[in-house]
């Protein structure tokens, strides 16, 4: 059995629009992290200015010391913030991406296993190995893809609870070292 003309435009069209989607998600991802690091910038610098500003008032050592400890936490917790964010956007831009790859997976898997079964009824007599064999091949196949894919999920959440944790431990250690005076 072979693919009509109909059929293959059909895929084709389909891949076309997986590939626009998969486009577009990827400037969506990409304007928000560029907003993201307006944003930050813009504050940043805001920051750094009224920062100055105040350390530039110190009147004493003492209180400049005060002023530069005091300043450590909220600029820890900023940059954890900056980063849980960025790795959100990524990790949302991902997702829609690995989305998309399943469906098409999906499709691809049930228009392959349609195939061999027509191909399976339209064998000739004595080829019924063969046809077992094909059988057997394509679902060690799809298992070693859904094992693959259970792993690389599995490695994302461990990341994603890496970072989680590590932004927590660098916020927790800014507030435990800002209250110090010397």
């Amino acid at each position: 059995m072979s693919l009509t003309p109909e059929q293959v435009m059909a895929t084709h069209k389909a891949n076309v629009e997986t590939l626009f989607g998969l486009a577009n998600k990827a400037f969506d991802g990409v304007e928000k992290m560029v907003e993201l690091n307006l944003s930050t910038s813009r504050a940043a610098l805001t920051d750094a200015s009224t920062q100055l500003q105040s350390l530039l008032s110190a009147k004493d050592p003492q209180e400049l010391l005060t002023l530069q400890a005091s300043l450590l936490q909220p600029l820890a917790e900023k940059i954890a913030g900056y980063n849980r964010q960025m790795y959100e956007i990524a990790s949302a831009t991902s997702a829609e991406f690995t989305k998309a790859l399943e469906a098409q997976t999906a499709d691809a898997q049930k228009a392959f296993t349609n195939l061999i079964d027509s191909t399976a009824k339209n064998a000739p007599a004595g080829s019924e190995t063969a046809v077992a064999v094909m059988k057997s091949a394509v679902s060690a196949a799809t298992n070693a893809f859904e094992s693959m894919q259970k792993a690389v999920k599995q490695a994302t959440d461990m990341a994603q609870a890496n970072i989680s944790a590590v932004a927590e431990t660098a916020a927790d250690a800014a507030k435990s070292a800002a209250p110090r005076k010397r």
